[in-house]
């Protein structure tokens, strides 16, 4: 005969459940950037490399990378959200993402990219 499971199996398969659930929820969110020294704000590099950006410098850099697309509010919104964390904006429109690494490893739960 089949014995029903005790309620100690069915609390700890609903225990380890909860952990796997959050550990891949802390998977997928964006690493904290470590801010980098930037003594001269001239530089071209400003803004392309990780935590070298101040936040109200996010909307102008975003209203760049996004200029070209057809589809500005979630490119702006994503843009700006993934600034904000990384304090960073790829240079030009598409690509170039390795000059920010926050930016670039940032992933949906799905695997894609997060950032335009």
């Amino acid at each position: 005969m089949l014995r029903k499971p005790s309620i100690d199996v069915i609390f700890s398969l609903v225990l380890l459940l909860l952990l796997i659930v959050e550990n891949y929820a802390n998977i997928t969110e964006a690493p904290t950037p470590q801010p980098q020294p930037n003594t001269n704000s001239n530089l071209p590099s400003h803004g392309t490399t990780q935590g070298s950006l101040n936040p109200q410098e996010c909307g102008p850099r975003c209203t760049n990378r996004c200029s070209k697309t057809a589809f500005k509010k979630p490119c702006m919104f994503f843009c700006q959200k993934c600034c904000a964390k990384c304090l960073c904006v790829p240079a030009g429109t598409y690509g170039n993402k390795q000059s920010c690494p926050c930016y670039n490893n940032w992933k949906t739960k799905r695997g894609g990219p997060k950032c335009p």
